[in-house]
């Protein structure tokens, strides 16, 4: 009786690593860094200097006192700038994700199905009309063959 050998731990950890979809999250994980980097750019070189032309370009100085006296730290401050330049900064995010990223895949997977649907259905079409040529054909041998007894 042969006992069924379990694979190693080294053995394991390789398979788990060339899976594909750990591939695909260390790569998304990389993107994601890289275009972290270029949707700051954004805010800080766009978005920062228009509300900079309202205000000011930090946003973090925005803040509302609900005490009675807030000088420098002291005292209750609501950083409402804070939450407003992250919003900005999530919503900047999302629209260059969408636009840059999301729908120009998403016209391009579409394309590509309609090529696909499309050949798929040209193939479809031509293998129906070989099918009716080759009956065609046979019904025609028949006839053949019928007429050629009767001439006899």
């Amino acid at each position: 009786m042969s006992a069924k050998k379990e694979p190693s731990v080294w053995e394991g950890f390789k398979a788990f690593l060339m899976r594909g979809n750990v591939v695909d999250l260390a790569v998304a994980v990389v993107i994601g860094a890289a275009f972290t980097n270029i949707v700051n750019a954004v805010v800080k070189g766009i978005i920062n200097p228009l509300v900079g032309a309202i205000g000011t370009q930090n946003l973090d100085t925005y803040r509302t006192c609900l005490s009675t006296s807030c000088k420098g730290t002291h005292g209750i401050q609501l950083m409402w700038g804070s939450v407003l330049g992250a919003t900005l900064t999530f919503l900047m995010t999302g629209t260059v994700v969408y636009f840059l990223m999301v729908l120009p895949m998403s016209k391009y997977l579409a394309r590509q199905a309609a090529r696909k649907a499309a050949r798929e259905g040209t193939h479809e079409v031509v293998q129906v009309t070989e099918l009716e040529v080759l009956k065609e054909i046979r019904d025609e041998l028949v006839a053949q063959r019928a007429a050629s007894r009767g001439e006899r």
